[in-house]
This record gives structure tokens, sequence and C-alpha cells, in this order.
């Protein structure tokens, strides 16, 4: 790229250090030092003049947006795995290639998602917060306090059998849970013997009879409240849901009723039907202990946005360099 024109980058929020630095050298690249929201008009104004786009999950990149990029606008190279956030299709009518940051996510994800595993049935968060609050007001240990539920030889019912999903699994076997998954096909013979694990086609069946119940599909049209109010009230009194995917998947209200009415023991959410807003409801529910709320950090690690910043970098230079991005989001298919 040494002879040819820099492209003009446009990046909505702060990325690492290490990545902006690496993107001035390489692109014309306009920075948000101060990491404050992009407002719709400024995206319009970065749409009309930048020759790429680089928003996150918080952007919401929509027809009517994509609708209004001048023509030299090209690539829109996002800054995360999933791509909900982004109309592809709108973007492929005006000749604008979408990529995406996949496989770098997985672990820290599947990580967060086993530390809410743990903390909702085990009580962490209340225990941390009784001797920070209350100093001096423990009485040491009791046979009866601050009792949890184990989840060794519990079962698991994985909702999404995907990188993530599987990535679940793995530790969740570890910690002695017995692996039942819902997917849209069943994975490999081999993936489904080494985790030991039951496939269930009817999501319904298997709500029914798990333990825990883990969120790990993507935020599609098709998975919009795929956890209605009827499908929460198929489960457990005594079991428990975590969801580090998206937060419309679960329908939110439904979720809060039937945490309040004791149809469901407890809940560790990372993520938001209506983030960044947050029920006061579910915050009433977590002083409760009966929810583990956490501030969509399932895949916020140092290593994890280097390497997301790495692959926007390379899409961005294999596209002008007048490659097939390795990370291209088809239409029809994000």
């Amino acid at each position: 790229m040494t002879n040819k024109k820099k492209p003009k980058v446009y990046i909505t929020r702060k990325l690492p250090d290490a990545v902006e630095t690496r993107m001035r050298e390489l692109f014309d690249a306009e920075l948000n030092i101060d990491d404050r929201p992009r407002t719709q008009p400024e995206l319009v104004a970065a749409m009309q003049t930048a020759d790429v786009l680089v928003p996150t999950v918080t952007d919401r990149i929509d027809a009517a947006l994509i609708e209004q990029a001048g023509p030299q606008m090209k690539l829109i190279a996002s800054f995360s795995n999933g791509t909900d956030h982004i109309d592809v299709d709108a973007a492929a009518r005006r000749g604008i290639t979408v990529t995406n940051t996949p496989n770098v996510l997985t672990e820290d994800t599947a990580d967060m998602t086993m530390a809410l595993i743990l903390a909702v049935p085990r009580r962490l968060v209340e225990g941390a917060r009784i001797l920070i609050e209350n100093p001096g007001e423990w009485a040491g240990w009791s046979p009866t306090w601050m009792l949890g539920r184990r989840i060794w030889g519990k079962r698991i019912g994985i909702i999404g059998m995907g990188r993530i999903g599987t990535a679940v699994a793995r530790r969740a076997k570890a910690f002695g849970l017995s692996i039942h998954y819902h997917n849209r096909k069943r994975v490999n013979p081999a993936t489904e013997e080494a985790l030991e694990a039951t496939y269930w086609d009817s999501l319904d069946q298997m709500l029914a009879r798990v333990d825990i119940v883990s969120v790990n599909c993507p935020s599609t049209p098709a998975t919009f409240h795929l956890l209605s109010a009827r499908r929460l009230a198929l489960m457990q009194p005594t079991s428990y849901i975590v969801n580090t995917a998206r937060g419309d998947i679960i329908d939110e209200s439904a979720l809060i009723q039937c945490l309040r009415e004791g149809k469901i023991a407890g809940a560790g959410l990372d993520v938001f039907e209506n983030e960044p807003a947050i029920n006061p409801k579910l915050v009433k529910l977590a002083s409760e202990g009966k929810v583990v709320l956490l501030p969509h950090t399932g895949s916020a690690t140092i290593e994890g946005r280097i390497d997301m910043g790495d692959k926007v970098i390379i899409n961005i230079r294999t596209f002008f360099d007048g490659h097939r991005p390795p990370n291209r989001v088809l239409p029809g298919r994000a």
C-alpha cells in the first residue's frame, strides 16, 4: 500500500491504543479519542466522506443510513463478531462490502458464561456485597448461612451450539455438568461424543428438563424472544438462566415476572433487551440476590479487543489490495 493513497477510515469508538496506532500508520484514520457514541448525523457525515466505516455493536447501521452513503463508501469493517446491527442486504445493494471479526471472542465469552453459571447458584455477588457494604458485621462461618446450589451433577441446556456454545459445553463438562443442547442441526458426531452431549430438536422439551440454561445463539429475526413467556414457564422453579449472547433473545419482561414469582430460581445477564438502558425491575431483583447483572463484558479482554482490531485491519488492507477480505459477511447470511 506504500504507493497508494491511503483509504479514509472512520472509527466510531475508542479502540485499544495498539490498534489505533497501527490504523494511523496504515490508513487516513479518524479516531474517536473520547469514546463518545457517535450520533446519527455524525454517522451520516462519515458515510458521505469516508471510504471505510469501522462501527461497533452499539452503532445502528440500518438501511436508511446506508442509503445516504457517498459513492466512495465501499467497506463497512465492523469491530464485532455479530452483524445484527448492520443491514447487510442494504449494504450489498449499494455495492458496499461488510466484514466482521469472528473467532476471536469465543474463549473469552465462554469464560464469562461459565463465571455466571457459577456466580448465580453459588450467590457470589451477594456474598461479596455483604463484606463490602456491611464491614465488621459478618459473624463468621455458619453451616446454614448463604447456602447456594451445587452445579456439579446438574444438567445444562445450551441454546446455540456454535463456537461459543461448544466452548461453554467443554467448560461445563469439566465442572461435572451433563451437557444438553438445542441447535438448528446436530453437531458432528465426534464433538457430540467427546462432550457426551444430548441433542434436543425440541427446545420446549429441553427447557423442561435442565437445571441451567445458557443462551449462546445469535440474534436474528428468528431468535427474537425465542425464550418467550410460554417457554420460560416451561423451566423448573429450581433452574437458572444465563445470557451472554444478545438481550432480545429473551423476553425480558416475562423473565422478570418469572423471577419475581419464583418460577425460575435466578438469572445471570451480561446483555439486555434495551441496552444500554437497564430495566429498574432487574436492578431491584439484583439487589434481592435473584439476578447477577454485568455490563456487557463477556468479551472484554485486552487480548480479545486487540485480536478484533487486527482482524479489522487485515480486512481493510485485503479489500484495498484488490482481494476478497477474509471475513466478508455475505448478504442473507448475517
